[in-house]
Order: C-alpha cells, then structure tokens, then sequence
C-alpha cells in the first residue's frame, strides 16, 4: 500500500521524483526499537510498507545510563542495525554527520536531544526528532531557535499524527472542530514531564485535529485516577487529553457531527513523510505547532503543581523563553 501511495505521489507531483542515489540517513540514539522498525522499512524492498529513495547507512550509539529501559537495549538493536542491514556505527555525531545527508534523532530519552542536534544543525544536515522533541519546554525552543538561525529544516512528530481518519479531519474532513478528545496510555518517567514521555502521543493526536490556538489548560485525575487534559482554544474551543490503554478520540464539529479519531495505523505513515521532508526539506508540521503542543503538555504539570487552576500557554512559553541558553 506504502509503495502504491509513493508511486500516485510522485506521478501527481506530490512528492519528488526518488533520486538516483538515496539519500543517505544517520540515526542518533539506539535505545529504542523505532531504530530497527524504521530502517526495516526504509532500507529493505521486500517488506510490505516498504519506502523507496533513502537508506540508513550510519548511526550513533547513544543511550541515557539512569534510564534502564534505554541503556539495557542499546547493544541489541546496535547489533542488528549492524549485522542486518550493514549500518556502520560512528564513534561521533559530528563524524555521523560526514557520512550522511539527513539525521534522525532517535534517543527514547528526550533530555540529550538539544545537544545531539547542535552539531547536526552546525552541519546543515535536515533534521527529524522522534518524540519527544526534547526533554523541556526550554530546549524544545532552543533547538528551534538554533535551527531557524542556522537556515536547518527540522521537525517533530509522533506516528499517531498520521492515522488516515485523523488526517481526514485534520484536512477539513467535518470542517472547524469544535470539541476533540485524544487517548493514549501514559506511562510517567521521572526524568521528564509526564505527559513528554508516552502521553505525547494522545496529545500529537489531539494538536493535529483542533490546530494551534490553545490558551489554557486544566490537568485533573479522573474518577478512575487517570490522567485528564482539557485545553482551551480560541473561541471557546475544547480539546482534551486523557489516559487510557489504546489509542482512540473523537472529533466533533459544531453541528455535533463526529468522527473517531487518534488510531494508530503503523509506523510507515511516518516514515513517508521522513523521507519526503528530506527530499523537498520542508517540515510536514510547523515549528509553531510542535512549541505550542509541548508547551500545552508543560502546562498541564504547572497546573497539576497548582492543584488543578488554568494556566495559560502564554504563562509557560514566557517562563520557558526566559530560561532559553
């Protein structure tokens, strides 16, 4: 199916013509399984969701110590990044960087993304960040700031921002929503915001139905003892993230139609509009939205710190700018 959609894209015009050598990926950061997934469907043609005109060929280690589940799996899909499809491992980003044509950062830990992507970005090399774009508020507008200042095109998204129903209403589908609710697990890691590190998701869903706009946020536990969202938009607009098992959501227009949304449907979605961006280098999803999509999940925990007041975007992004190195 991946491979029909590239092939009606660039009959149309809608995506570049796949060039004669591929463009040549670096990842950063092995401690996640969407290192294997990914190059699985980027570098072997046989695999059903197979995405032509790239190939990884070079990677960096990484891995966070005080992070179990990131250190404990860094050699085994290092391992297999090297002996399954030919990966060669870089003692450094800074020589990744000689090897590639665009990078993605990988690290499952978002705190050492801002520096793996200072030297990508000193290097001038097209960036994707996988969730999180970063372990704060701070370095998440850092690390657009260095790249708009640097001419980099960078960007950031979860897979569940490609789910085909989600993508509908996103383009118009039932036209302005007025209420959306998103759901995702939600698991905490101490190191990070609650919802940076797995709520993300949910949230990605839920940013790519309502759009920017949001101008506060109330966190509550529901009677279950889950995790509860509920964002204000312009015009009296109301998104809300909340915790579940799955992944699922509703969005609804203001005639009260609705449609199921935040499915996810895989991981090659994505991956297509990886490749894509690195072709034409330009971002699928504004630096604007991403900010503004962290910044609703930082003010989610400033109200949890606050017993569960509103706090406005505006109120976090100035406090997080004020920090920016």
């Amino acid at each position: 199916m991946t491979k029909i959609i590239i092939l009606f894209c660039t009959l149309f015009g809608l995506l570049p013509l796949v060039a004669k050598a591929p463009i040549r990926i670096g990842l950063i950061g092995l401690d996640t399984s969407h290192v294997t997934a990914f190059t699985k469907i980027i570098n072997d043609p046989t695999t059903k969701d197979h995405v032509p005109g790239a190939k990884v060929v070079a990677a960096f280690k990484g891995g966070s110590p005080d992070i179990e589940s990131s250190i404990s799996r860094v050699e085994g899909y290092t391992k297999t990044l090297r002996e399954d499809f030919g990966v060669e491992i870089c003692e450094t980003i800074e020589d990744l960087c000689t090897k590639v044509d665009a990078v993605m950062i990988e690290s499952v830990d978002g705190r050492p993304h801002l520096e793996q992507a200072r030297p990508v970005i000193a290097a001038g090399k097209p960036l994707f960040i996988d969730k999180p774009v970063a372990g704060s508020l701070r370095d998440t507008l850092e690390i657009f700031r260095l790249a708009k200042k640097a001419g980099v095109p960078v960007f950031s998204s979860s897979s569940l921002r490609y789910g085909k129903s989600t993508q509908a209403v996103r383009a118009g589908s039932i036209g302005k929503v007025s209420y959306a609710l998103c759901s995702s697990p939600a698991k905490l890691e101490p190191h990070h915001p609650d919802l940076y590190w797995y709520g993300v998701h949910g949230c990605e869903s839920l940013f790519t139905v309502m759009g920017t706009g949001c101008q506060s946020v109330v966190r509550r536990t529901t009677p279950e003892g889950l995790i509860e969202v509920e964002g204000t938009w312009e015009n009296g607009r109301i998104g809300i993230f909340r915790e579940g098992k799955g992944y699922s959501g509703i969005a609804r227009n203001t005639k009260d139609d609705e449609i199921p949304v935040g499915a996810y449907e895989g991981y090659a979605p994505l991956v297509v509009e990886v490749v894509n961006f690195f072709m034409t280098k330009k971002p699928p999803v504004s630096a604007a939205e991403t900010i503004e999509l962290f910044a609703f999940m930082e003010a989610a925990d400033e109200s949890k710190r606050q017993g569960g007041k509103a706090v406005t975007i505006k109120e976090v992004l100035a406090k997080a700018e004020k920090h920016t190195r």
